[in-house]
């Protein structure tokens, strides 16, 4: 989740301590908080980047860290479009950056000129030269990210952000090749899936963060992206070469209305797990998964192949150790920690 910490794009030592403190304690997989393409595609002012090569410093820092213990992170890359140049959420979570404050209202953009809110600015709508830079952008950030070191790239196309927005009917009016039929919606999406596959290793795992919903079903005559939408992309992303579909929603649309509750996105999820079964394409889900026996339980009965956790681990970094303990599994954990409760080479943890 994003930390709202970085200086000028840089990851800082707050990121360091904050990832850094997940990789001792035994997660499968860290992925990084979105990091901007380019300076005007951050969410805030204090938003990490990826967007010039000063940036692959602190992000191989604490790349070299994470496999120091063992562990493996992707970097989540995106461009927040509509919603870029806004204030950092514990301040304000609905109010524009205005460049007295670092940001750049003039230039946010987005697939059409559509507000996020009634309260929000009217973004410009993209030329074709603006979504020139963008992929030219985008395929610079790939570079970087693998220069990092990073063991894994995700997409970030969900939470109405750029690549979302133009995916839903919703926030894409356009009448050119990137708007009105599905297969134009998805177009920029699929170009970027695409110029990042042509970039990275033939086995480099490339993950893509996809809504399942845009959560305005309460009303059947708003356009909108919905889950059969999602399970034919995921279709089609897995014969594109995406290794992992990540599923959230929400976000796109200020009118949304979220019924949420223990794993309320893991249907959607499971709708796509099903679209995608025998490509060998892994589904995930995120969203109010609470304990290891929940997340069990959705592996068990074949909703999904992994789960997602974002706002957990900032409650509890030692979460995957908990979770650990209350399936009577072992994990790896740092032995600087893992010594205190019996953790040897040899010898079974104690619990307690």
């Amino acid at each position: 989740m994003c930390q709202y910490s970085a200086k000028d794009g840089y990851m800082t030592p707050w990121h360091k301590q904050h990832l850094g403190s997940f990789a001792a304690r035994g997660p499968g997989l860290i992925i990084t908080e979105v990091n901007a393409v380019s300076p005007e595609g951050r969410i805030s002012p204090q938003d990490a980047g990826i967007w010039q090569d000063g940036q692959i410093e602190p992000l191989k820092e604490i790349v070299d860290f994470v496999h120091s213990q063992g562990a493996r992170i992707a970097i989540q890359m995106g461009h927040a479009g509509r919603k870029a140049s806004t204030v950092v959420p514990w301040l304000d979570r609905k109010n524009t950056a205005v460049k007295e404050a670092g940001g750049w209202p003039d230039e946010v953009v987005a697939p059409s000129a559509i507000p996020y809110s009634p309260d929000s600015l009217t973004p410009r709508e993209m030329t074709s030269d603006d979504i020139a830079k963008f992929k030219q952008d985008w395929v610079a950030a790939v570079k970087r990210a693998l220069m990092a070191g990073f063991d894994a790239i995700e997409i970030h196309a969900a939470h109405g952000y750029l690549l979302n927005a133009f995916l839903s009917p919703a926030s894409n009016q356009r009448t050119d090749q990137y708007g009105g039929s599905f297969e134009n919606r998805i177009r920029l999406l699929l170009e970027t899936v695409q110029s990042t596959r042509d970039i990275v290793p033939e086995d480099f795992p490339l993950l893509v963060r996809v809504p399942g919903t845009d959560y305005l079903e309460f009303d059947s005559s708003l356009p909108q992206w919905h889950i059969e939408e999602a399970a034919k992309l995921g279709q089609i992303l897995a014969a594109n070469g995406i290794d992992l579909i990540d599923i959230s929603g929400g976000g796109l649309d200020s009118r949304q209305k979220i019924t949420s509750g223990p794993g309320y996105q893991v249907p959607y999820a499971a709708a796509v797990k099903k679209a995608v079964k025998d490509t060998g394409v892994a589904v995930t889900s995120v969203g109010m998964i609470t304990s290891g026996k929940q997340a069990q339980g959705y592996l068990s009965d074949d909703s999904v192949d992994a789960v997602l956790v974002g706002r957990g681990f900032l409650k509890d970094p030692n979460l995957v150790w908990h979770w650990a303990d209350e399936l009577d599994i072992d994990i790896h954990v740092a032995s600087q920690y893992g010594w205190g409760f019996g953790m040897t080479r040899t010898h079974r943890h104690r619990k307690h």
